[in-house]
């Protein structure tokens, strides 16, 4: 069949017919019936090779819409676990320079030019390169009675460099004698009673002896009695001694500091990777870790480990989203593959503070958080410091 279609271009000529061909599945039923029919053709049934041709028209457009929906959810699932996904890494030249200006950043924040002290609280008179201790104050010989000044705290001072002025070779000598329960509350214009030698004060409780006390500080009978100027053995309930020598057990000290880590994440989590030698995740490569992974959700809370100030927070290739607290006497910590960070630089947090959220930013395989301490520019084991 053949459709006649007229085109008009003037008044003056008669129109002119030409042909054109229609679709098939749009022929003209015959009589003044406009309505176009799929079955039929001119009133009569369609040939089977016209409805074979016609189904599969039907079929390609009523599968258009399931697969346009299909299509929807999976980009709509892929943006939404954007943050979840496992971006690997190539670790170029341009990865690895920005791990070694991230490793130099947390470095020189963690250096000190004052004056510190090594893990039994020992004063350290020098330092040398990469963080080296240099010599150690020597010890005293405890045969004269102790004596005491006072010292008013400046702006600037720490609790090392005010021992090491006052020629204490350790810090737990003015802690435990003025009862500082930690030093973060220092204050300047604070007074503080200082001894002519390094040593502890202890109340007599009922019972207690000089050579029984000699036992328990490891200190000679003699240099108690002599320190304290003592003429007797005999002692009295509430009696005060200076013990001459003696120093704070490891977890007093940690805590006077304020250096009783607590874990970043109070949430349900699971460590993952432990600090130390092991293979890489995601290369299968030898590697050492620097710090502890502890798995979790994304947006899990992330909080600062200990009382400090923010020295970084910003975006490495490594670590994602990452943030490094500066805290007392050379001790930071960095928190890194977080999927928001919550403070900003300069920001002054306590302990146990929100300061980002769980994710699995930079090179990482999985939601968690990477927990690196540096101690004076050196790396430290997170498991030793957290309680």
């Amino acid at each position: 069949m053949e459709v006649i279609s007229y085109s008009i271009k003037s008044s003056s000529q008669p129109a002119k017919a030409t042909a054109v061909k229609r679709p098939f599945f749009l022929k003209r039923l015959t009589g003044r019936n406009t309505t176009y029919s799929f079955g039929t053709v001119g009133g009569a049934k369609a040939s089977p090779k016209d409805m074979k041709k016609r189904v599969r028209l039907l079929l390609l457009l009523s599968a258009t819409v399931p697969l346009y929906m299909l299509f929807s959810l999976l980009f709509s699932r892929i943006a939404a676990s954007y943050d979840e996904r496992v971006r690997k890494v190539d670790f170029g030249e341009f990865q690895i320079e920005a791990e070694t200006e991230l490793d130099k950043a947390m470095f020189d924040v963690a250096l000190s030019k004052e004056a510190f002290y090594d893990s039994e609280g020992n004063v350290v008179s020098s330092m040398g390169e990469a963080g080296e201790t240099g010599m150690l104050f020597s010890d005293y010989t405890y045969k004269e009675p102790v004596t005491y000044t006072e010292y008013t705290v400046k702006a600037g001072d720490s609790i090392s460099v005010i021992s090491r002025d006052a020629g204490l070779s350790n810090i737990s000598t003015l802690i435990a004698v003025n009862g500082i329960s930690n030093v973060r509350y220092l204050r300047e214009g604070q007074k503080l009673k200082v001894p002519s030698m390094d040593g502890l004060i202890h109340t007599v409780a009922a019972g207690e002896t000089v050579e029984g006390l000699s036992v328990k500080y490891r200190t000679a009978v003699e240099d108690i009695l002599d320190v304290n100027d003592l003429d007797s053995y005999t002692l009295t309930v509430g009696q005060e001694l200076f013990i001459p020598g003696a120093k704070m057990d490891s977890t007093s000290l940690q805590r006077a500091m304020g250096e009783l880590f607590a874990w970043p994440i109070t949430a349900e989590y699971r460590i993952s990777s432990r600090f130390g030698a092991r293979k890489d995740p995601i290369t299968g490569a030898d590697s050492y870790h620097t710090g502890i992974d502890l798995a979790c959700p994304t947006g899990t809370a992330v909080k600062a480990s200990m009382s400090g100030t923010v020295a970084k927070a910003g975006w490495s290739n490594v670590f994602g989203n990452y943030v490094i607290i500066k805290h007392i006497d050379g001790y930071q910590t960095l928190y890194g593959h977080l999927s928001k960070i919550k403070t900003k630089k300069g920001a002054f947090v306590n302990q146990g503070e929100l300061i980002g959220l769980v994710g699995s930013t930079g090179y990482s395989t999985g939601p968690h958080l990477h927990f690196t301490v540096y101690k004076n520019g050196k790396l430290v084991n997170p498991a030793t410091l957290l309680k």
